[in-house]
């Protein structure tokens, strides 16, 4: 198996990772789990939870379950170093569309990390929604993951990453055999 020990794919990157998610066991509560110190990316539960204490924390993140709404976090995002997005599967696209309105409708400009079951295979999908660091499965091998953001040189569609379609970012040059025909231009 390999080491993906307190790694993480930030950017364009493998960089270690001081980040500790907690994650709530079966029937602990979020307003009373006991938050570690240092760096700690808590359930929104948690944070709503606990606000008034984790408020003063120098450095506090919060991560969203696919099934919560960014809007929750409206007005309160500058606090937040990190956001993470959890993928509980795969096959779960909820958290593409956080992470788009996390960026686009609220404004987010801080680190937007994909948790949970991260693929090399989504990796550059993350990357055109938003995501900017990526904690893959430990099952995997961060070094190939990494290969995952450069798979495509080009887009078609607009999205976070680069707002232009395809046809607004290259300049077309017409050429005179192709103004013969009558209908050109129209």
């Amino acid at each position: 198996m390999p080491d993906q020990t307190n790694r993480i794919i930030k950017g364009r990157e493998i960089v270690a990772d001081d980040w500790t998610v907690l994650r709530l066991a079966e029937g602990e509560d979020a307003a009373t789990i006991a938050v570690p110190d240092g760096k700690v990316i808590v359930p929104l539960a948690t944070w709503q939870a606990q606000k008034e204490t984790l408020s003063t924390r120098p450095a506090i993140g919060v991560w969203l379950a696919s099934s919560d709404r960014p809007e929750e976090l409206k007005g309160e995002l500058d606090k937040f170093a990190v956001v993470a997005v959890d993928f509980p599967k795969f096959t779960d696209g909820r958290g593409y569309s956080i992470a788009y309105n996390l960026r686009m409708r609220l404004g987010y400009t801080g680190e937007l990390r994909a948790i949970g079951d991260v693929l090399r295979d989504q990796l550059f999908q993350m990357k055109r929604c938003g995501f900017d660091a990526y904690a893959t499965r430990p099952d995997r091998s961060i070094e190939d993951a990494l290969k995952g953001l450069t798979v495509f040189s080009e887009t078609y569609q607009a999205s976070v990453d680069d707002q232009r379609p395809l046809f607004r970012r290259h300049a077309r040059v017409a050429t005179a055999a192709e103004h013969k025909d009558v209908g050109a231009g129209i």
